[in-house]
């Protein structure tokens, strides 16, 4: 599809399918960290984790790292995944959900999307449990949370651990509460066009808190740290580690973008229901959303329309940028060899059909109207 529709340039009359959040305080911030002593892994990563810890997760113990994959990869190895272990995963996502679990050497059993929400479909989860089962992963669609209650009466029911990719759902809650409370892992993303941004980062947040010290060292290559910088370090390393750290740098951004957070919020939610209130009236459009799960986040808007190509089309020539963000992780040469004779009949039927409109903070109210008032005049209800 990127080839048929490139990237628009920026002009003054283009709407953008995405563009960073960059705070206020960010350049003030910057400064302040790039005359300090510390750049890399300092205070302000400690001070993020506190901050975020109150802000999002109700205090659970969390991790700052370089990326929402790392965050993932991290996951995966703090919950004792080994290789061969079956994991269940979703079929729809990012790719950064599941290429973890090949460096594990974990055997990946695809779950369906659930074609209403576009999360994990539940009972595609149901049929794929065995008794080699050890995960399900899940991931939180444009940031609609998943029937998170449904989901941890399956994994107490057979005994599995439970990790959330919350990459696109920052601020979301689920019976109101963080929904971080209902997975084991929970990991959230800082890349360029998420709600907040760090340029690139991620955040692990885990309810055993006898796992954080362990954490911290795989971290960064497996050494304690604060050990080290105490001058009381053996000077031994006892597990494989790695280089996933977050920076001062980073930090400073997202401590200035946490504060900023309830208008990017309510900004973004403000965009969502403007292009709802407009493309519910018209039939043929379809709003990936549900009405029985709230706790919304509002990283994306998607609609199904049979002609999306033609819609797409239209829209360009309009300077309105749209495109299908994800793509359905079976058709990967990387997961060939775990979707051979599978069939997802509920991918099958959305494949061609979705689209993401755009929405950040660049945008205003207005511009949605547009968008979704051009929609109607090219996939015509009436």
């Amino acid at each position: 599809m990127f080839k048929d529709y490139p990237l628009i340039k920026e002009t003054k009359k283009a709407l953008t399918q995405f563009y960073p959040h960059i705070p206020k305080g960010a350049i003030k911030a910057l400064k302040k960290v790039l005359s300090s002593r510390w750049i890399g892994q300092g205070p302000l990563v400690d001070k993020l984790e506190v901050i975020f810890s109150k802000k999002f997760t109700n205090n659970l113990p969390v991790l700052a790292v370089g990326s929402g994959t790392d965050a993932l990869h991290l996951a995966y190895i703090l919950s004792g995944l080994k290789k061969n272990d079956e994991i269940i995963c979703p079929v729809f996502t990012c790719t950064a959900t599941n290429i973890p679990l090949l460096y594990i050497g974990a055997k990946i059993k695809f779950a369906d999307v659930d074609p209403a929400t576009f999360n994990i479909d539940i009972e595609s989860v149901k049929k794929l449990i065995t008794k080699k089962t050890k995960a399900i992963v899940f991931v939180n669609y444009g940031g609609l949370p998943c029937n998170l209650s449904e989901l941890n009466n399956i994994a107490k029911k057979n005994k599995l651990i439970l990790v959330q990719d919350a990459a696109q759902s920052l601020g979301a809650t689920y019976k109101n509460k963080p929904i971080s409370s209902y997975a084991d892992f929970t990991i959230f993303s800082f890349q360029a066009i998420k709600q907040i941004t760090s340029g690139d980062g991620g955040i692990l947040v885990f309810k055993n808190k006898s796992l954080l010290q362990k954490a911290r060292r795989i971290r960064w290559f497996g050494i304690d740290r604060k050990a080290k910088q105490g001058g009381t370090w053996e000077n031994d390393i006892k597990e494989v580690g790695y280089k996933y750290q977050m920076t001062d740098i980073g930090a400073a951004i997202l401590l200035e973008s946490i504060k900023e957070f309830s208008k990017i919020k309510k900004h973004r939610a403000s965009i969502y229901y403007a292009y709802k209130k407009i493309l519910a009236k018209n039939k043929k459009i379809k709003v990936i959303d549900s009405a029985n799960i709230k706790g919304h986040a509002h990283w994306l808007f998607t609609i199904l329309v049979d002609k999306k190509d033609y819609l797409q089309k239209h829209l360009r020539k309009k300077q309105i940028e749209t495109n299908q963000i994800h793509f359905r992780n079976d058709r990967y040469s990387i997961f060939k060899k775990f979707v051979k004779n599978k069939i997802f009949k509920n991918m099958d039927s959305v494949e061609k059909k979705y689209l993401v409109l755009p929405i950040h903070t660049k945008m205003k109210i207005n511009d949605a109207i547009f968008i979704a008032q051009q929609i109607n005049k090219i996939i015509p209800f009436k």
